[in-house]
């Protein structure tokens, strides 16, 4: 896919590398998608309907495009999906070295693997907040530890994963899942408190991996594997903002847009939600402010750099 434009159409000041405080990696992949596919098609139908999308933001009174955001090579080309991971991992791991706020759109869930990993290697304690229809914990399916069902397994044994939206998941996963930190939908439909005791259950750093098919298919029906009783617009909305408020989001990826080239809407919601989860991060920074990751030196068993984000 071709990825020689400026994201959202923003002018080239706020889409240059050295000066842009956020970080935009397409990740165009569907090499384990089991069923709809065309999430390969996710990251360009995204960034097409980004173009199209009204750049001020009326709820934060923000124009999060000032901060800068600057729209790196596709990764794409892979025909394994390890090593698609692994180029993933490498790329999200040298951007955030680079003291960056960065973001990943796919393809298929299963390129949150890499980039969870890089986040993990680089944050301490860090929550991976996995928004999701689907528990995503399977060790390996279809002969891969790869593939899009095994997308947070890895984090359940290296993170403190917290799992919310979850509405449908295979037996075996009843014996991997975390009860005290799963928020099914079933039970978050009935409780007010929901969104309190997901964040009670977060430490202060918190990577966001945000599968579409966690909102309900009737504002979002694109997706590879729509789900029905899914998060509708608000309170996603209303959720997300309280996250950014209360902790400190790293970095996240938004995956399993499946566009569909006859209803564009599913795209827009993704642009949006992208554009909102920025306005969120950035609210009340001005523009001119650095973004800054200092860090200690401290090194883990596997000896991987690891950064202590300070930011206010």
């Amino acid at each position: 896919m071709s990825t020689s434009k400026n994201y959202a159409g923003i002018p080239d000041k706020f889409a240059q590398l050295e000066t842009a405080k956020v970080i935009l990696i397409p990740v165009p992949y569907e090499g384990t998608t089991t069923w709809g596919k065309g999430t390969v098609n996710g990251p360009k139908a995204f960034l097409e309907a980004s173009e199209n999308m009204e750049r001020y933001d009326i709820e934060t009174d923000t124009e999060v495009y000032e901060q800068g955001i600057y729209l790196a090579d596709a990764i794409a080309g892979h025909t394994s999906p390890e090593a698609m991971v692994n180029e993933v991992h490498k790329v999200t791991k040298d951007y955030i070295k680079r003291n960056k706020f960065v973001t990943l759109v796919g393809g298929e869930h299963s390129i949150s693997i890499g980039t969870i990993r890089a986040f993990n290697e680089c944050f301490d304690d860090l929550t991976v907040l996995h928004i999701d229809a689907h528990a995503d914990l399977r060790d390996s399916y279809a002969g891969s530890k790869y593939n899009h069902a095994c997308a947070v397994h890895e984090a359940s044994q290296t993170t403190n994963l917290v799992q919310v939206g979850i509405r449908s998941m295979d037996a075996i996963e009843k014996t991997l899942i975390d009860a005290d930190k799963t928020f099914f939908a079933h039970e978050m439909v009935a409780d007010e408190y929901w969104m309190d005791k997901v964040i009670e259950a977060m430490t202060d750093n918190v990577f966001i991996t945000f599968d579409l098919d966690a909102l309900d298919p009737s504002i979002m029906p694109s997706t590879g594997t729509p789900e029905p009783g899914g998060l509708l617009w608000y309170e996603t909305l209303e959720f997300l903002k309280q996250v950014f408020e209360e902790k400190n989001v790293v970095g996240f990826d938004l995956v399993e847009l499946c566009p569909n080239p006859s209803a564009k809407s599913s795209d827009f919601v993704a642009a949006k939600l992208y554009y909102k989860m920025l306005s969120y991060k950035f609210m009340g920074q001005d523009a001119d402010e650095e973004y800054d990751n200092t860090y200690d030196v401290d090194y883990k068993s596997n000896n991987s750099l690891k950064f202590n984000d300070d930011e206010e």
